[in-house]
């Protein structure tokens, strides 16, 4: 399977993607890679049934002007509805200045995290791109995000202990868990499109950890069905 893969931000270099994805070209995948957003063209997505978008509104690591214009928006949109798949890990859900129309799409945006520290993640609900994955902890940076839509489905969650900055969380009420318990993985629709997000990944152990490779696996499946 061929994917688009879009990463390398101001605080996330692109290597650490690529080298996450790399095993998974023993698995029948091939990732085209677009680390400057200067080159991404709308008709790209096209030629792809997923695109897997760690990155946030940087055009670089090196320049930080925004790259997600309403132009640019609305080509995923109507990509995704139209029977595309996104996989969004980790900056992918953070938001720019004006993203507000991918960030519904996405379904959530990104808040803020305590500085790096275990991070212990585990499907909590039966689902394709659970089947096969277990609990694993890594150090990790624990995101804590506002979900933005009603129909977002979660089946991961992660956990780490207080670090004191939890008071700048707000809980989610519906959710009715500890502020350090968070959304680490959802799946949503959009037209004839599907959408998941997995919100570990900074460090490149997060990546490579055999239970997220098999979760990365699996949601590049099931967001290219249709």
């Amino acid at each position: 399977m061929r994917v688009l893969l879009l990463c390398d931000d101001r605080a996330h270099p692109g290597d650490v993607p690529i080298k996450g994805v790399s095993p998974l070209a023993n698995q029948g995948y091939q990732f085209d890679i677009i680390n400057d957003a200067n080159n991404f063209k709308s008709e790209m997505l096209n030629d792809y049934p997923v695109v897997l978008l760690s990155k946030s509104d940087n055009t670089s690591h090196q320049d930080s002007t925004s790259w997600k214009n309403d132009a640019v928006q609305k080509t995923f949109i109507d990509y995704v509805e139209k029977g595309g798949g996104l996989l969004a890990v980790h900056s992918g859900i953070v938001a720019g200045e004006h993203t507000e129309a991918l960030d519904n799409l996405i379904g959530s945006r990104f808040i803020f995290h305590p500085q790096s520290s275990p991070v212990t993640v585990q499907p909590i609900k039966p689902h394709p791109i659970t089947e096969g994955v277990g609990m694993f902890c890594e150090n990790d940076e624990h995101y804590r995000i506002k979900i933005l839509v009603p129909d977002v489905d979660i089946i991961i969650a992660s956990y780490s202990p207080p670090q004191g900055e939890e008071n700048k969380y707000e809980e989610e009420p519906a959710k009715n868990t500890p502020a350090w318990i968070c959304p680490a993985g959802y799946v949503r629709h959009q037209g004839k499109g599907r959408i998941c997000v997995l919100t570990p990944g900074h460090q490149l152990s997060a990546w490579l950890n055999p239970h997220f490779q098999r979760t990365l696996i699996n949601a590049l499946q099931w967001c290219a069905l249709n």
